[in-house]
C-alpha cells in the first residue's frame, strides 16, 4: 500500500486510503436530499422554509452550504441572466440545463423546476411529458405550474404519475401580458376569497406547496391557515408558511430595478464592479500578476533556454 501511495499522485490519494465505515456512512446521511415531504413536515412543525433561486452550479454550492433547504430553478433566469424583460422566452431545454448544474453544486436542498410558458397550458399529455423531461434530465425534485382551479386537472395528473407539484397563484408572471404587469392580487373581497378556493383546489389536486406573489398579507395569511401544504410567499406578507426570493434580487446581482419585496441582503454589483475597477488598474499598471502568481524557469534551464535562443 506505501508503494503504490508513493507512486500516486497527492489528488488520487484519498480514495486510496482504508476507510472508516462510520465516517462514510455519515457523509452519505448528511448529504441525502430533501424531498417534497420534508418540505411539507416543515409547515407540520411550524419551521418556516427559505427558499431561494439558483442557476448554476457555484451559487447552487453556497446556497446548500447555507442549508437552503429549497432552491427553485426559475423562469427568471431569462431576466436576471439573460437579460429579457419578462419569463415568457424561457424554454424548457434552458431550465433543463440550468437545473442540472444547480443539480451538481447542491447535494442537500430539494430542487424545484419552473414549467416555463406553453410547456403544460396546451394538454395534459404536453405537460406531464415536459415535467417528466425536468426530472429526469434536469434532475429536479418537483416542478413548479403558474394557474388556479383551470391547473388542478393538470396538476393532478402529473402527481398521479409520481411528479411532485408545487403550484404558484397571485401575480403569475406567465400571465404578465393579460394581468398588466406586476400588480397585487386579491385586492378586493371577491377576488381575495377566489384566491383561498383556487388554493384548496390546488391543495385537492395534490399540490405539495403552493407559492404567493404579490398577495394581500391578511389573505396570504388566511390562505396559510386554511389549507395544510405549506405557502411560499413571494410579496405577500409575513404570515406564509415560508418565503421564495430571487437570488440576484437579494444579494445585489441584478441592478435593472429592485423589487419592493425583496430585502438586499448583500450589495454584489457594487463590490463586483470596484473590484473589477481594481484588476483592470493593477493590469494596466503591471502590478498584476506579481510574483505569487507566476511560475518560471530554474536558473539554470533559464541559462540553457536562453543559449538555445542566440543558436535559433
Amino acid at each position: 500500500m506505501q508503494e503504490l501511495l508513493a507512486l500516486t499522485p497527492m489528488r488520487c490519494r484519498a480514495t486510496l486510503q482504508p476507510r472508516d465505515p462510520r465516517r462514510h456512512q455519515s457523509a452519505i446521511m448528511k448529504t441525502i436530499r430533501l424531498t417534497t415531504r420534508d418540505i411539507v413536515a416543515m409547515k407540520a412543525r411550524g419551521e418556516r422554509i427559505a427558499a431561494l433561486t439558483a442557476y448554476d452550479y457555484t451559487s447552487a454550492q453556497m446556497l446548500d452550504a447555507a442549508a437552503v433547504p429549497l432552491l427553485l430553478i426559475g423562469d427568471t433566469v431569462g431576466m436576471v441572466v439573460q437579460g429579457e424583460a419578462t419569463t415568457l422566452p424561457v424554454t424548457l431545454e434552458q431550465v433543463i440545463y440550468h437545473s442540472k448544474m444547480v443539480a451538481r453544486g447542491a447535494h442537500r436542498a430539494l430542487l424545484l423546476g419552473d414549467l416555463p410558458f406553453m410547456t403544460y397550458q396546451v394538454c395534459v399529455e404536453d405537460a406531464m411529458r415536459n415535467a417528466a423531461r425536468l426530472m429526469t434530465e434536469g434532475g429536479v425534485g418537483a416542478v413548479k405550474i403558474e394557474g388556479g382551479i383551470e391547473m388542478a386537472p393538470t396538476i393532478e395528473r402529473i402527481v398521479k404519475a409520481g411528479i411532485p407539484v408545487c403550484g404558484h397563484l397571485g401575480f403569475t408572471p406567465q400571465s404578465t401580458h393579460a394581468l398588466g404587469g406586476p400588480r397585487i392580487q386579491g385586492r378586493d373581497p371577491s377576488a381575495a376569497v377566489s384566491l383561498i378556493a383556487q388554493a384548496k383546489a390546488l391543495e385537492a389536486a395534490g399540490a405539495f406547496a403552493i407559492v404567493l406573489e404579490l398577495v394581500p398579507a391578511l389573505v396570504a395569511a388566511e390562505i396559510s391557515q386554511r389549507i395544510s401544504i405549506p405557502t411560499l410567499g413571494i410579496g405577500a406578507g409575513p404570515h406564509c408558511d415560508g418565503e421564495i426570493q430571487v437570488f440576484h434580487d437579494l444579494f445585489g446581482l441584478y441592478t435593472d430595478f429592485q423589487p419592493r419585496h425583496t430585502r438586499r441582503y448583500l450589495d454584489a454589483a457594487r463590490d463586483i464592479t470596484a473590484a473589477a475597477r481594481r484588476y483592470a488598474t493593477d493590469v494596466a499598471a503591471r502590478a498584476f500578476p506579481g510574483p505569487e502568481q507566476t511560475s518560471d524557469l530554474a536558473p539554470e534551464v533559464q541559462a540553457q533556454f536562453r543559449s538555445l535562443l542566440q543558436t535559433a
